[in-house]
């Protein structure tokens, strides 16, 4: 594997950045943003740990017994954690970055979205917060 390979391996979503197309009615706080993190939620975290770890070849690296974080130590991308039977959601879950997460969770159910996880301060990176699209697709917010 090539140096610049393996940089994309860990943090396939460093260096991208997508513009408001012209002409678009997007405004601040509300043009498309790359993905800033993703979830795994699972009910056999430790055995979904070794899978993605070896499919992908991901550094993986746990924090406490039911959560642990992909990536670099100092750039993680992503986490795998335990599902139980209070988890907003299982499955996989993409978040993206927004300007304030309470306004963007009303505006989500504004649209016909549904709250799953309602905004939570979490040290270190912010605010977030998550919710199910109309088809029932659960997509992250988050303001870190």
């Amino acid at each position: 594997m090539t140096d610049d390979s393996a940089a994309r391996r860990r943090s396939p979503f460093r260096n991208h950045h997508t513009e408001p197309r012209e002409g678009s009615d997007m405004t601040a706080g509300h043009h498309a943003e790359p993905p800033v993190w993703f979830d795994i939620s699972s009910h056999d975290a430790p055995r979904a740990r070794r899978f993605y770890r070896e499919m992908f070849d991901w550094p993986i690296r746990e924090i406490d017994g039911g959560y642990a974080l992909v990536g670099e130590d100092d750039d993680p991308v992503g986490g795998i954690g335990q599902a139980g039977p209070d988890s907003p959601y299982t499955g996989i879950t993409v978040y993206f970055r927004v300007a304030e997460v309470d306004s963007a969770l009303a505006r989500a159910e504004r649209l016909g979205g549904t709250p799953v996880l309602e905004p939570v301060d979490v040290p270190g990176q912010g605010r977030i917060a998550a919710f199910a699209d109309p088809e029932g697709h659960v997509i992250g917010l988050s303001s870190g």
